[in-house]
């Protein structure tokens, strides 16, 4: 078997994000634990994941403070998997590659799910990176600096 090579302590933030959330079994679970999916019964009957894999992704979203552990919501003495605000977080990401995946991954006219604004009933705006000034920016419009680390002073000041 092929070990994994991590990428936890690689200079990109993208590659350090692959390495903590990656894999899909790990995207599905967040996609489902915003759908409201919480136990460990209902991720696998929604994803057809074996336990064993189920157990050790859910177990990792854990160590990693993407998901917690509660009591139950029903008050039963089963365990609930709940997004931290660390989780919530990926909400974003997981309407962009919804996005991506509804224009890119399917056939004109096939029909596929739309994320649905709550309040309107309407299909959610397409995500956009936009500068500080809100201009719509591109691949073409941005490069990737550096950045200095907060304990970092900058040279010839105070």
């Amino acid at each position: 078997m092929v070990r994994r090579t991590s990428l936890k302590e690689a200079d990109c933030p993208v590659a350090r994000a692959l390495d903590a959330i990656g894999d899909w079994w790990s995207l599905l679970i967040i996609r489902d634990a915003f759908s409201d999916v919480r136990r460990f019964g209902e991720f696998q009957r929604s994803l057809g994941v074996a336990k064993g894999i189920l157990a050790t992704r859910l177990r990792n979203l854990v160590e990693l403070g993407v998901l917690e552990i509660a009591p139950a919501s029903d008050g039963s003495a089963y365990q609930e998997y709940v997004l931290t605000e660390k989780g919530r977080g990926l909400f974003v990401v997981v309407a962009g590659l919804r996005q991506w995946g509804e224009d890119q991954c399917y056939e004109p006219g096939e029909p596929h799910s739309a994320l649905i604004d709550n309040e309107t009933g309407q299909p959610v705006g397409r995500l956009e990176l936009r500068s500080a000034d809100g201009r719509v920016l591109g691949p073409l419009n941005t490069t990737v600096r550096l950045a200095a680390s907060p304990s970092t002073k900058p040279h010839g000041g105070a």
